[in-house]
């Protein structure tokens, strides 16, 4: 069983894991040696601070041993891909891969031996969704019914918020003036409309205030930071995207949670301040990324029943 999008899972499947989620967050001695002799590679082609942490500090606590590989330092560049990846099916018993493009994950799954996480890929970040279902569980005691709002681009994370939604009964509104042309899943959002859990606008306030809680993700890619030949793409983005960016006065009086996958660029896609508002579950969130990734790991590991 390999973790590549929450469209291959079931609604069981998801809710376990959450479940578990909370379960290892409250009795983490319950769970010290569940994979203890085995090992996790961590294999990024892209960077990362949750993904590569929670990976390999989660391996740790439940017992296991975490290997990081840059890509930049190994042959998968150079190599078959294929290969490369059953080679290290065969040193190691789980792999998370953080790779750029959904068709390599793909190919990475197919040829590993062992099961594959998905760590982010230009089109799912399916780890990331199951931590934002499980904070949402902790939050409001339940998932079927809520209604939640993203607001930036259509991409990976949204796509992954979708795919949740569609398995838990959970309504999402996507407020995205771009779409990222590699993420694009109309097979997705056709279904989930057909489920009346997904809405398109590019309207911002009739949405929010039927929300429960309100997420964004950055708009502005990290290489546009200090890079004079990316500064006019900067600049486009700040115009078209400034209009939603989440602050006080937008949000004001509204009683719903705030949510941000990070890193969060202040003054961007959110206002720093609300990073910190009571009604943020911005750092809850990322420590839930520990607690979640243990519990996919054990999902896979066949040690959940």
């Amino acid at each position: 069983m390999h973790l590549i999008t929450l469209k291959d899972w079931s609604s069981e499947d998801i809710h376990q894991v959450v479940e578990r989620g909370l379960d290892v967050k409250s009795n983490p001695q319950h769970y010290a040696g569940a994979i203890a002799g085995r090992t996790v590679a961590l294999l990024f082609q892209k960077t990362s601070t949750r993904t590569r942490c929670a990976g390999e500090i989660g391996a740790t606590q439940l017992g296991g041993h975490a290997l990081y590989l840059d890509w930049q330092n190994t042959n998968f560049g150079l190599a078959d891909l294929g290969d490369e990846f059953r080679v290290l099916s065969s040193y190691s018993d789980f792999i998370v891969a953080r790779l750029l493009e959904h068709t390599d994950i793909l190919r990475a799954a197919e040829a590993s031996q062992v099961p594959l996480m998905n760590g982010c890929c230009n089109r799912y970040h399916p780890l990331q969704a199951l931590t934002d279902l499980m904070t949402l569980q902790e939050s409001f005691g339940k998932l079927e019914g809520l209604r939640l709002t993203y607001v930036g681009v259509l991409n990976n994370v949204a796509n992954s918020l979708i795919a949740a939604g569609v398995k838990v009964g959970m309504h999402v509104t996507c407020i995205c003036p771009e779409v990222n042309a590699a993420a694009r899943d109309d097979e997705l959002y056709a279904e989930a409309t057909r489920l009346g859990l997904y809405e398109y606008t590019k309207e911002l306030h009739p949405a929010l205030e039927k929300s429960d809680a309100i997420y964004t993700d950055t708009w502005i890619d990290m290489e546009f930071f200090g890079e004079p030949k990316f500064a006019g793409e900067k600049q486009r983005r700040v115009e078209l995207f400034q209009p939603y960016q989440l602050n006080r006065e937008l949000l004001v009086d509204l009683d719903l949670k705030i949510l941000h996958c990070l890193p969060a660029h202040h003054g961007y896609e959110i206002e720093g301040a609300l990073l910190h508002d009571e009604r943020s579950l911005v750092f809850t969130q990322a420590e839930n990324r520990l607690h979640s990734q243990k519990a996919v790991m054990l999902k896979l590991a066949g040690a959940l029943s």
